[in-house]
Order: structure tokens, then sequence, then C-alpha cells
């Protein structure tokens, strides 16, 4: 499990690598002309921005309130993908 600091001091490669392997995607949305996708890790809560010049990996701290990180996204969380569709 990678802590949100530990995250965040290692090189972007090993940042993607990290979320390649352990990370789970919520939801993605628009941002101006960026792509925010928002991926668990463990306990933390990962953002990737992706823009045209840019790509930027931030976290957000365990004591975090989850509503107020999900909120931005909730539109595009589709629940039944997440629990599987035997509902």
């Amino acid at each position: 499990m990678q802590e949100y600091s530990m995250l965040e001091r290692l090189p972007f490669r090993s940042q993607q690598e990290a979320l390649h392997k352990g990370g789970t995607l919520i939801a993605q949305r628009k941002f101006n002309e960026y792509t925010v996708t928002l991926y668990t890790l463990g306990n933390i809560f990962v953002e990737v921005w992706r823009g045209s010049e840019a790509e930027v990996v931030s976290t957000f701290k365990r004591t975090s309130n989850a509503m107020a990180v999900l909120a931005p996204y909730v539109d595009n969380i589709d629940l039944q993908d997440m629990i599987g569709s035997d509902m």
C-alpha cells in the first residue's frame, strides 16, 4: 500500500507503474482542456490530469473526505460496473 506522500516522491514513471499495477479506475471527467481520471490505490485517492502538453499525478491525504473527493465525478460513476451486473 502506498502512502500518499510516498507516491508523490516517486519519479513519474514509477507513479504510473504503481497505478497500473495496483490502482483501480473509479471515474473520469473533463476540466477545461484536461481529462482527469480518479483512481484508488490502497487506501488513497489519486488523480491523473492529462492535457495536450502535461500529465500530472496528484494524491489526496488519507484524511480527505471521500464524498468531497468523489463529488466532481458523481455524474460519471457507474456503480453497476463497480459492483457487477448481478443486481
